[in-house]
């Protein structure tokens, strides 16, 4: 068993920055707490495997950048993906901008107001957080915005940060060393729900991402979800 500091609450990108007064998600950039948990080793990292099951569900996200594809993970996040997957079967995320990028960090994307400050989950109401220690906010981790714990709605953002040149102390041996190789924000771990993990279009994500200090947003087109069986059969 190892000590895990559990990363609780911190520094906020606040929407105050752009002229709004609330914030329903943005994603942490600091840690502050001590409070500690023990945690066991990973035998393997169910987020970056040659294929995955065959009823296992994907997200073909359609943007106007490009196609982001994502496995999800319902076992370790069951209300995160049913909320996701309900909302893109119900077109709720097409024509949705990518409100909020920020290049070696993260897209945020999920708001019909564009604000950062609206957005809903299919219950109408915030729900809780479900963390895992088996899910890690990686390089191409899809994982819920929030503004607090359990404030999940509609929001999500991807992870784009392609360096960790931390030192971690306490994370699994296993996750520690991914970090190192693909990057991350270990930060967001145990802060915001990890649901999914992009396999297909990281460079459309970092296209995005270059698109901070510019005019143009991103938007989403549609959102498509099928099984990993199918989509093996049309990629």
């Amino acid at each position: 068993m190892k000590l895990y500091t559990k990363i609780a609450s911190a520094l906020v990108l606040s929407l105050a920055l752009v002229g709004c007064s609330s914030t329903q998600s943005e994603p942490q950039t600091e840690n502050t707490t001590d409070e500690t948990t023990q945690i066991p080793e990973l035998d393997s990292l169910i987020q970056f495997q040659d294929s995955y099951p065959d009823d296992m569900q994907v997200a073909i996200m359609n943007t106007d950048q490009g196609e982001i594809d994502f496995v999800l993970f319902a076992d370790q996040a069951p209300k995160a993906v049913e909320n996701f997957v309900t909302h893109a079967k119900e077109g709720y995320y097409n024509g949705v901008t990518f409100h909020r990028v920020i290049d070696d960090f993260m897209i945020q994307t999920g708001d019909p107001t564009g604000t950062g400050s609206g957005g809903e989950s299919i219950w109408g109401e915030p729900f809780e957080d479900e963390f895992s220690y088996e899910l890690y906010n990686f390089r191409g981790a899809v994982s819920m915005a929030n503004s607090g714990e359990d404030t999940n709605g509609s929001q999500f953002f991807i992870v784009q940060a392609s360096t960790m040149d931390k030192e971690l102390n306490g994370w699994p041996t296993l996750a520690e060393e991914k970090y190192h190789e693909v990057g991350g924000t270990p930060w967001l771990d145990q802060v915001h729900t990890v649901f999914g993990q992009v396999i297909s279009g990281m460079d459309v994500v970092d296209a995005i991402a270059d698109l901070e200090d510019t005019d143009i947003t991103a938007v989403i087109n549609t959102i498509e979800i099928t099984t990993y069986k199918e989509y093996k059969e049309t990629h």
